[in-house]
């Protein structure tokens, strides 16, 4: 092992991911047996979406969760969260065959002729408008994992480092999120809830998104710029990243000819088939992971390979994808342990308390607090709408605060921890980029603060301006 491999080992000595996601599982567990259970009533809406009644919360049986049942748990979250689990095999499987076809080596080599220097900065801002845009409108969140490997070598090709990748395939569609102006999964479900009109106050979410997409840029093009100039300051320097790294001499000689051309328009024309189908047709994770097969299936036959060497090839990717996949499952089985020991609804009730005693101006800021932290609990962000703002809407109305900047500060609080809570996405996009959790968490946890300061920000303008 070298000095600086050596170096590396010393700096990062902390467990790895599953155990730290079993950790928590564990410490779930415990608390099972210390918090008092509780429950909300839930009643269904006109859309017959359940919701939670306020002012109904009441204790219930206590139900803790045994050590036996903890790791009975760890199968449960795998289940529980079958659906993207089998999808991120899926999709990866045919991005896996698409990237081996060589077509986005030869787009990078075509790229790094044309953009010189400093200039190939503007991927950054570029692809971050274009995944918050799709995050934006129709959702697109889980649906960008599979990307992960190809802008991670496309950062890293550019002079950058695999955060920079990573950071734009996860941040694009987080930011998305923060300033949706009509995603239907939260926005639409959040006014729904709240009985406002359909898509009412969407100029200032507009605005808001610029304003994150604009904060985000330069804080990541500001550390590109840095490790171009220098790469020992990069967080993920001496690690290893040679299955995503493309070879300087190899990228120059790649060919781009007519084959690897049809490859990226079957890429440009799959991604239309996703946007068109999530909105047009509802499309979810079945369609989705057929729409990726066959972009793969199709890449490779266009390349001139048979069935057998397109099968084996699908194969090894689902080694490469194993770990990241199965964090999914073990995150969830942090949520499935709360939910057999009945203490969601309780941390959910005690967190929502401090709200009724704020002054006014106060109150729009803790609701900003009360979104970020419920979403450790509650990843999803319909689920997270259905459960808090039947509570935060009334709240609102009794202190005379639109209910247009409850919504807002929910999904303000929703969608950037998405990449920071361990049940959400954050071990699973540094399962497929191959960095390391604390080194990621190093470098987007000043971002993170920045980002939530502007949240706050935003905030506090859409109380001044009666935001309705």
């Amino acid at each position: 092992m070298s000095d600086l491999e050596k170096t590396v080992e010393k700096k990062s000595r902390i467990p790895h991911v599953f155990v730290l996601l079993i950790t928590i599982v564990i410490c779930c567990g415990i608390l099972t047996w210390i918090l008092p259970t509780g429950a909300f009533d839930r009643a269904p809406n006109e859309a017959g979406r359940m919701l939670v009644v306020p002012g109904s919360y009441h204790k219930v049986d206590s139900s803790p969760v045994g050590p036996f049942e903890i790791v009975v748990a760890l199968y449960s979250g795998i289940t529980d969260a079958a659906g993207i689990v089998v999808f991120i095999f899926l999709a990866f499987a045919g991005i896996s065959i698409m990237i081996q076809t060589g077509a986005f080596n030869g787009l990078i080599a075509s790229l790094l002729r044309i953009l010189k220097g400093n200039s190939r900065v503007i991927i950054i801002p570029l692809f971050i408008t274009l995944l918050g845009i799709a995050a934006s409108t129709i959702g697109m969140f889980e649906e960008t994992l599979p990307f992960i490997p190809i802008f991670v070598g496309f950062a890293i090709a550019m002079g950058y480092d695999a955060i920079i990748g990573m950071g734009i395939v996860a941040i694009g569609p987080a930011l998305g999120y923060s300033g949706a102006a009509i995603n239907p999964f939260t926005v639409g479900v959040a006014q729904g809830i709240a009985e406002l009109p359909p898509l009412s106050g969407a100029w200032y979410r507009v605005i808001c998104h610029a304003v994150f997409i604009t904060v985000a840029s330069i804080y990541m093009i500001r550390y590109a710029l840095i490790i171009q100039k220098n790469p020992e300051k990069s967080v993920v320097y001496g690690d290893d990243f040679k299955e995503f790294t493309f070879d300087p001499a190899a990228l120059a000689k790649q060919p781009f000819g007519v084959r690897e051309k049809l490859v990226l328009l079957t890429f440009i024309g799959g991604i239309v088939a996703v946007v068109l189908g999530s909105f047009l047709k509802g499309w979810y994770f079945e369609e989705l992971a057929a729409v990726f097969i066959l972009m793969g299936v199709i890449s490779g036959f266009i390349m001139g390979w048979g069935p057998s060497n397109i099968a084996r090839r699908a194969s090894a990717s689902f080694g490469d994808i194993a770990t990241a996949a199965m964090m999914v499952g073990f995150a969830r089985a942090i949520l499935v342990v709360m939910r057999q020991g009945n203490i969601i609804d309780t941390v959910v009730y005690y967190m929502s308390l401090p709200l009724n005693y704020l002054p006014r101006w106060l109150v729009v800021e803790a609701m900003l607090v009360f979104q970020t932290l419920l979403n450790f609990l509650i990843p999803s962000g319909s689920g997270q709408a259905s459960t808090s703002m039947p509570l935060m809407a009334p709240l609102s109305d009794i202190l005379g605060i639109h209910r247009q900047i409850a919504v807002l500060a929910f999904q303000f609080g929703d969608a950037l921890t998405n990449i920071l809570w361990p049940t959400a996405f954050m071990a699973v996009v540094c399962g497929i980029a191959k960095i390391k959790v604390d080194k990621w968490l190093k470098w987007f946890l000043p971002l993170c603060g920045l980002l939530f300061l502007t949240q706050a920000v935003m905030l506090a303008i859409a109380m001044m301006i009666n935001y309705s």
